[in-house]
């Protein structure tokens, strides 16, 4: 919608954007100059036309005209730029607007932008589809040997079924409602857990993608930072100061606007006329409003570094009284008014780095003040006394801060009046209005006066460094996509941790896609940041190419990102790789994203719940992140990769049982077990046991926080591969045929009681297999073995049927029995001893060694949560080798 008319005199007018954009800050919008004083029956009887582009996803420029017949042959012509539109999905926070619609529907930025929802796989499941796939092949292969060895007599496809419904036990069709179930007590697990409280699961099928991340996506707003910007430092050429020493700042500027010096404090040295120059360029050079809110005043601002700027320049004296579109009144330390008025107004971008601001004082004096990063002010600003800004922005930056460079100069009023002219013609071109525009502005962006350097400090959320760092230590790159303006995303980078000093930051915002493709080309090992633009060409015309330099990158930062983007750049991953991905945002922009990643994470923020509830998880703070992948979904992804190999496990050696069994008796198809031992074996004597594997734990939840490397052994995907099913495939194979062959052989004599004695050892051999894999014992565990095998013992007796009572009452029936289930279990056994002494898992070595360090691990971290600090972190990281083992 193109605004016409707003309830405020000025025709400005506030909305929020979060929705759309992700920023919470509200933005100025303003309605046409000549429609803002019509009233609303003049406005429907006004001759006129728009001009406007056709829909298109960019929702941070617009190209447009408005043409008003006021004669014959004479018509006004006004420019629409941005400033003047509301997209749908933007909320009016001030006062009241009329506008015209311009698009709707499908057309809107909104609509463009919006991905739809689809079902998510989690690559567990599909790993379990394909096992499912092969076992169906080794049945129909089973089936088919066992008739080959017939010689294919008879009817042999009729006995080749009859051998598939008695082998059926290979397909684990139990194993689909034993996984939903673990994952079920997955998510109770994750929203019961008191470290990260207030952790919501949205959708119980993929706890175990949280142990199988490769990269995660994240947001920068509201989910790295508090969006709470603080001043911290500014320099000038002879002095500097903090914001504690806001006393002398104020004392220094009385002295300037006063010819008696009040002095009490002195400042530390410098100019006070400067200084007092600096106060006012932050007071003027900025697009904050100030907004009465009861016995305070709120400032509004499309950034909310330029509102702590003005809160610093509030805190010394030079208070912002009133801004509307054509004047800003301020109120110095001398308690005076100073009135100005506003001729031309250059917002930030992207692509400019800087903004600009035109005033005409009380005494008709116009100056041009300008802000912008230390990269372009630098060819701007005079040479003259300007030797010291480079150090001072580069020790700015190393701290983390968000660096501007201000500069002025006083402009001629003749030298302003062509300038205007000019501009406004090339304002109301429709082709090619942006290049014509900055080409006039930089005319007059020449010989600035530099007057000082800032620094800005964006606090982030509570334990991002440490959430980051550990991430990292894991083997999980992130990479930030954000809308925000370029240099401060690099500011958060650096600030967080994410970028370090140590390698490059390669930054690529090109106007053409031959100069992106140039970009890309000369991208090293090095950091990768990206505008909006720059990645459009990207993923329009050089996908793969950009998607293996990001790769290659340690972290990669997107600025000035559209949603659809940032749901493209996670296609990427799924075009190019088979890696997993993880996207994290809190406000509606992440929702593309969101949807789009692998595993979706939201955080209930200031921007509303929109995130959180189309997110797989839902968190309150960035830092519960760590524990969520790092120890729940460790536990989800190995506790199901075992559940499904043991529950694959206890229908192939049934079934290897069976063939044995028809092997003896001429290749016969004649069961062995029948009625309810059939029926008893996957349900009452193996089920709780089985599912008991569930609550098992490798390794301590303090363990697994304090050693995050730990985590690069499950991004292997060793847990459930085809080596893992292929030994677990032996295992089965040797005893199923151990335990039939011995029995024939011990109980050949007794051959009646073949069934009671063969299921017998099958159940005794099952327990001890799951006994022997638990490596964390627990009441619950002890309970559900001892539970079945009582259960068992009592069915012997109850179920005359199948057993034999005096004769199980016998010495010589247990002695045998013990004797085949140690033959069938003592070789697996002693393998997998073997393998574990020989070749410890990372995790074996890493609770070993932190069983030892754990006293000082105690004084380190003072909690539960399994922190450490400090040097403790170094001989976290002395473990990295055994990982990669």
């Amino acid at each position: 919608m193109v605004l016409l008319k707003t309830s405020e005199k000025s025709g400005a007018s506030f909305i929020r954007t979060d929705q759309l954009d992700g920023e919470t800050d509200w933005k100025l919008r303003r309605a046409l100059a000549r429609t803002q004083g019509l009233e609303h029956g003049d406005l429907a009887s006004l001759t006129a036309s728009y001009y406007i582009e056709k829909p298109k996803k960019d929702i941070y420029n617009f190209v447009g005209k408005l043409n008003v017949s006021s004669g014959i042959n004479t018509d006004e012509i006004e420019p629409i730029t941005v400033d003047n539109t509301m997209w749908a999905g933007t909320v009016l926070a001030t006062g009241q607007a009329v506008g015209i619609v311009i698009y709707t529907g499908r057309e809107t930025r909104s609509a463009l932008n919006r991905t739809a929802p689809r079902s998510k796989m989690g690559l567990t499941e599909i790993e379990v589809n394909y096992l499912s796939k092969v076992l169906f092949i080794m049945l129909a292969a089973l089936s088919l040997l066992m008739v080959a060895l017939q010689k294919f007599e008879g009817l042999w496809y009729i006995n080749a079924f009859r051998f598939m419904i008695l082998f059926s036990a290979i397909i684990p069709i139990s194993m689909r409602v034993n996984l939903d179930m673990a994952k079920l007590l997955y998510s109770f697990l994750i929203m019961w857990d008191k470290a990260i409280p207030g952790t919501l699961v949205r959708n119980s099928t993929l706890p175990e993608e949280l142990g199988r991340i490769d990269y995660l996506l994240c947001d920068k707003t509201g989910t790295l930072t508090k969006n709470d910007m603080v001043f911290k430092k500014i320099y000038t050429a002879t002095s500097s100061y903090r914001t504690e020493d806001a006393e002398m700042v104020t004392e220094a500027m009385q002295e300037a606007l006063s010819p008696k010096k009040r002095v009490t404090l002195k400042p530390k040295k410098g100019n006070n006329a400067l200084m007092l120059s600096c106060v006012r360029a932050l007071a003027l050079c900025h697009n904050v409003t100030p907004v009465s809110a009861g016995d305070h005043t709120d400032y509004q601002a499309s950034s909310p570094d330029e509102v702590a700027l003005v809160r610093f320049a509030e805190k010394v004296g030079m208070i912002l009284r009133e801004r509307d579109l054509h004047s800003i009144t301020l109120q110095n330390p001398q308690n005076e008014r100073e009135d100005y008025q506003i001729l031309n107004v250059f917002p930030f971008s992207s692509s400019t780095k800087r903004m600009g601001i035109i005033v005409r004082d009380s005494t008709n004096v116009i100056t041009f003040y300008m802000k912008g990063a230390d990269v372009v002010m630098g060819n701007i600003v005079s040479p003259v006394n300007a030797e010291w800004m480079p150090e001072q922005t580069a020790d700015t930056a190393r701290e983390g801060l968000r660096t501007l460079v201000f500069g002025m100069r006083v402009i001629a009023e003749e030298e302003y009046t062509n300038f205007a002219r000019r501009l406004h013609a090339a304002e109301c071109l429709l082709e090619n209005r942006e290049e014509n525009i900055r080409s006039e502005i930089a005319s007059i962006e020449k010989d600035l006066d530099l007057l000082c350097v800032t620094g800005v400090e964006d606090k982030l959320q509570d334990r991002v460094l440490d959430t980051l760092e550990r991430l990292h230590d894991a083997g999980i790159r992130t990479w930030m996509l954000t809308g925000d303006k370029l240099e401060t995303a690099i500011c958060i980078a650096l600030s967080s941790k994410l970028f370090t000093q140590k390698k490059p930051i390669n930054t690529i915002s090109v106007k053409a896609p031959e100069d992106c493709e140039r970009a890309l080309a000369a991208c090293g090992d090095s950091y990768v940041v990206i505008d909006g633009t720059s990645l459009g060409f990207c993923l329009e015309y050089f996908r793969e190419q950009f998607f293996r330099v990001a790769k290659a990158a340690p972290a990669v930062v997107c600025c000035r990102c559209s949603p659809t983007q940032k749901a493209q750049i996670v296609g990427l991953f799924k075009e190019f790789s088979n890696l997993r991905t993880c996207a994290i945002g809190d406000g509606g922009n992440d929702v593309s994203m969101i949807l789009a990643a692998d595993v979706g994470l939201g955080i209930e923020g200031k921007e509303g719940k929109q995130a959180s509830l189309a997110a797989d998880f839902s968190l309150t703070q960035f830092s519960h992140v760590l524990r969520l992948i790092v120890w729940h979904g460790r536990n989800s992804y190995k506790r199901s990769g075992i559940l499904a190999q043991f529950i694959i496990h206890r229908g192939l050696i049934i079934s290897f049982i069976q063939a044995v069994f028809s092997a003896f008796f001429f290749f016969a198809a004649v069961a062995i077990f029948q009625g309810w031992l059939l029926v008893g074996y996957s349900t009452f004597y193996t089920m709780i046991p089985v599912f008991s594997l569930v609550i098992d734990e490798d390794v301590r939840d303090r363990v697994a926080m304090r050693f995050p490397i730990l985590y690069r052994e499950l991004r292997k995907g060793r847990c459930l591969s085809m080596r893992t099913f292929l030994q677990w495939v032996f295992a089965s194979v040797f005893q199923g045929g151990a335990i039939m062959v011995l029995s024939m052989l011990l109980f050949e004599d007794e051959f009646l009681n073949i069934e009671g004695i063969t299921f017998t050892v099958l159940i005794l051999t099952e327990l001890l297999n799951i006994a022997l894999e638990i490596r964390t014992w627990n009441w619950l565990i002890f309970v559900g073995e001892v539970a079945t095998l009582a259960m068992y013992l009592a069915s012997m007796f109850v179920l005359p049927y199948y057993f034999d009572t005096k004769y199980l009452l016998q010495g010589q029936f247990w002695l045998r029995v013990v004797v085949i289930t140690a033959v069938s279990c003592l070789p697996v056994s002693l393998t997998k001893w073997a393998v574990r002494t020989l070749r410890p898992a990372p995790h074996t070595k890493v609770s070993h060694y932190a069983s030892v360090r754990d006293d000082d691990d105690e004084e380190s971290t003072g909690s539960s949560s399994g922190y450490p600090t400090g040097a403790k972190r170094s001989w976290c990281k002395c473990l990295l080798p055994c990982v990669n083992v």
